[in-house]
């Protein structure tokens, strides 16, 4: 039996620090398929062959039946040029990315900041949907961010507002990660990475614990690790989890305090630990925000989980597409 074509596919990209997820996506937010890469590129065209493989895999499986493409991607964004004008994780300050993509792949291509495209389909079908003030964070191996105001996403006067992940948290912490030139930002203290370099030494300072058994036996510390690990009742992942909550709930704090949303989404894969994250988060922004926004926002999980900035790249290419045929 013929597999049936589906109709109206767009192919939405989420290209992340370290990995790339893309997804032929239908006109209901169905997923036809799905092909996942290494982000890890030395140098741009390196990086733009792994995003132009993994989208010419997600039009094969439908058989070629794409209109267009939408592309998330982890940097500050010129969106009148198409420009991606600063990546802290992958080389491509500077790059006409959304040009260079469309000229190879001969379809149109739709670029803007990863986490907004996050917000984007969280806000139209998942966990801020019916809110017009809200707030998302994406946390993997940086943190993003994206800002709904009035029910519209938030970019700035250039377009590169929403680096949410960038605020300074500690002044004299750790040097960012990347490109950033910051020190203490909530990227280093509570991304995936920070996690996992939470982990690794929590494990060495606690070697009867099921996190020092993993790493005395040679497995790699790993996000999913520590989350399962915690899941399973080991108190060392737990305690890690609960300070990567904790500092979380500190940068919420002075976001909340700032932007008063109704809700905060958290996504990415760090959030697949649930409320050993959320709850400690949500403890802290009680402790440090002001009334009455604090008492006011909810802090959710996103309904996406790690699939949210690619089905909202999809939501960005089918606007797209759409306005060009009605102009």
């Amino acid at each position: 039996m013929v597999a049936k074509v589906p109709k109206r596919c767009v192919i939405g990209v989420d290209l992340g620090g370290t990995k790339l997820l893309a997804g032929a996506v239908d006109g209901e937010l169905r997923v036809h398929h799905r092909a996942l890469r290494s982000s890890r590129g030395n140098v741009t065209r390196e990086v733009l062959s792994i995003i132009e493989g993994a989208v010419r895999e997600a039009i094969e499986a439908v058989g070629g039946a794409a209109e267009g493409v939408g592309l998330g991607i982890p940097s500050t964004i010129d969106r009148r040029r198409g420009v991606s004008v600063y990546a802290t994780h992958l080389p491509l300050a500077g790059v006409p990315v959304a040009d260079l993509l469309a000229e190879r792949l001969d379809l149109p291509v739709f670029m803007d900041n990863d986490a907004n495209l996050a917000m984007l389909v969280e806000h139209r079908a998942g966990a801020a949907r019916g809110v017009d003030h809200a707030l998302m964070l994406t946390l993997g191996t940086g943190i993003g961010g994206g800002i709904l105001v009035d029910g519209r996403v938030y970019r700035g006067s250039q377009g590169a507002a929403g680096e949410l992940g960038h605020i300074v948290v500690d002044q004299d912490g750790p040097p960012c990660q990347g490109n950033c030139p910051n020190r203490g930002c909530l990227e280093v203290m509570a991304s995936g990475s920070a996690l996992v370099r939470e982990a690794t030494a929590m494990a060495g300072e606690r070697p009867r614990s099921e996190l020092g058994r993993a790493l005395a036996s040679g497995r790699g510390i790993t996000g999913p690790l520590v989350t399962e690990l915690a899941h399973d009742g080991d108190e060392a992942a737990r305690d890690v989890l609960a300070l990567i909550g904790r500092r979380l709930g500190v940068g919420l704090s002075s976001l909340v305090n700032v932007f008063n949303p109704d809700v905060v989404v958290i996504g990415g894969g760090v959030v697949a630990a649930g409320e050993l994250l959320l709850e400690p988060a949500r403890d802290e922004l009680l402790t440090r925000g002001l009334p009455p926004a604090r008492d006011h926002v909810r802090v959710v999980p996103a309904r996406f989980g790690e699939e949210s900035g690619m089905l909202g790249a999809a939501l960005l290419a089918r606007d797209g597409v759409d306005a060009r045929a009605a102009a």
